[in-house]
């Protein structure tokens, strides 16, 4: 993602050797980024991939979801998400099962051993968290949390075509 510095659509001044401050989106995809080869390191041992986590854990939370539906909440395609339930699938991390609800629908759920593998990195994850707002207060840290939510819901609100 390229860096314009500027945030509000002016060209950054370059005054007096001052260097404009990055933009807010490409601070958030540094962060991103780093958050991910952490992840990475943390989750190798598991051999599974940083999105199959994030399924595994938005299944977690949101339980009998479609393959299309968790492809929507994680923001990647249809496709890339049924790779990755077919491999959580065959590692027998989450199973397909009719929706209660509606018989005809097939939803996803987090097996036993899909849960025991999300307890074993849980820690390590909220350690990496921890360590990552670690310069913040409870308060700031909660703020963020609150920003970054209404963030993503501001973009959920206008999916990619």
């Amino acid at each position: 993602m390229p860096d314009s510095g500027a945030t509000d659509g002016r060209r950054p001044s370059r005054r007096a050797g001052k260097r404009p401050e990055p933009t807010l989106l490409y601070v958030i995809k540094q962060v991103e980024l780093a958050i991910r080869s952490r992840l990475d390191e943390i989750l190798r041992p598991a051999g599974i991939s940083v999105l199959q986590y994030t399924a595994l854990t938005v299944l977690e939370r949101h339980p009998d979801l479609s393959s299309a539906q968790l492809a929507r909440i994680s923001f990647v395609t249809a496709q890339s998400m049924a790779d990755v339930v077919v491999a959580l699938q065959e590692r027998g991390l989450v199973e397909r099962h009719r929706d209660p609800h509606d018989r005809r629908r097939l939803v996803l759920a987090v097996t036993t051993d899909g849960q025991k593998l999300l307890n074993r990195y849980r820690s390590k994850v909220a350690a990496l968290e921890e360590e990552m707002v670690a310069s913040l207060s409870s308060r700031q840290a909660a703020q963020l949390r609150r920003s970054l939510v209404a963030c993503r819901a501001a973009l959920a609100e206008h999916p990619p075509r």
